[in-house]
């Protein structure tokens, strides 16, 4: 059935069927609004021109919608990399971009607005908190992304504005609709988290119970060798000591059989030492795991630097000398500040002096 906020956008097969025979209308209907919401990717209910225009303006006097975003503005890199902002019902603004390649497009997708945990090095955790995404607000980005490049997404990462694993429920049925819904195997869903304190152990229970099984890969983003430096680069993470963390990434593969990923921004100067190097190849080694090392992407007003590619490549060296599985993930969208919450930021910025 249609859930509280009247949207349809989100809902499977089965529950359009069973709420439009609630409605009074024959199940077929329900098959009509699938195909329209998700191939189509409908944004009003008065354009779906083969639902009868009766009902249709019931729908929009009782207050359904589809549950689409506005597009506020669309950016795009010289590498075809699109950013979008995009506006909420409430006024409020997310970023989603579209990272193509010659085989494959990605969109990284944000879970909510803002984010709690504070990273410095990110542009998002600089305006902290809103409030969490609903799956069909998930769902929108990767539609939105479609659209606008006019190309069928084929891998979405969670790793955009927010924190996942604070909004695990929506997350969780983002991920279901996008895998029954749009046919995005879980296998090319991506769910990346700082690591929040006493969520990781019950994570694999709760996407069975949502998603029947566990099959997209969790990506644990650590930056850091040891707890000093961790919290140094995210303040949040002295309630999550990584010995803890890294234990629960090992009962979370025991339970998935799904191997983790963890994530590396390398920070010129503060994580990309070679004795670093070598720590994090001691503390991840020894079950399976693998390493995605990011070179940090520049931000206006925050205070982090780039490292060379020498050191990039020193770095990468030594992990792979030390039996360390190992990826080097090419910057995208540079010349577009690409990076998480920068467009966000500027527009915020904008309006401001607007109003000023």
């Amino acid at each position: 059935m249609c859930d509280k906020s009247h949207v349809l956008l989100g809902l499977s097969l089965k529950q359009l069927e069973e709420w439009v025979v609630s409605q009074g209308q024959p199940s077929f209907r329900g098959r009509q609004l699938h195909d329209w919401l998700y191939k189509k990717g409908i944004k009003e209910l008065e354009d779906i021109t083969v639902l009868p225009k009766s009902w249709r303006k019931l729908l929009e006097n009782e207050g359904i919608t589809v549950g689409r975003l506005r597009e506020v503005r669309r950016l795009i890199a010289k590498d075809a990399t699109t950013k979008l902002l995009l506006e909420t019902i409430d006024g409020e603004n997310i970023e989603t971009v579209g990272i193509p390649t010659k085989r494959r497009l990605t969109v990284c997708v944000s879970s909510q607005i803002g984010c709690p945990m504070a990273c410095t090095f990110c542009a998002t955790g600089v305006g902290g908190i809103q409030r969490s995404l609903g799956a069909h607000e998930i769902i929108d980005q990767v539609l939105s992304v479609r659209e606008a490049m006019d190309r069928r997404p084929s891998h979405v990462v969670f790793m955009g504005m927010g924190e996942p694993l604070l909004n695990i429920d929506s997350v969780l049925a983002a991920i279901s609709c996008l895998n029954n819904e749009m046919g995005i195997s879980q296998r090319r869903i991506t769910l990346s988290t700082v690591g929040v304190p006493d969520t990781l152990p019950d994570l694999a229970e709760r996407a069975l119970n949502h998603l029947g099984r566990v099959q997209f890969t969790l990506a644990v983003s650590l930056h850091a060798p040891s707890q000093k430096l961790r919290e140094e680069i995210i303040p949040t993470a002295h309630a999550y000591p990584i010995d803890k963390l890294l234990e629960d990434c090992r009962h979370y593969l025991d339970l998935t059989g799904r191997r983790i990923s963890f994530e590396y921004i390398l920070l010129g100067d503060i994580n990309d030492h070679p004795l670093q190097a070598r720590e994090l190849a001691g503390i991840v080694g020894g079950f399976q795991s693998h390493v995605n090392l990011i070179a940090y992407n520049p931000i206006e007003g925050i205070a982090f630097e780039r490292p060379s590619m020498k050191r990039i490549e020193a770095f990468r060296s030594i992990l792979e000398d030390e039996g360390i599985s190992v990826t080097l993930r090419p910057s995208r969208g540079l010349d577009q500040n690409a990076a998480c919450g920068q467009l966000r930021r500027h527009h915020a910025s904008s309006r401001l002096l607007n109003k000023t």
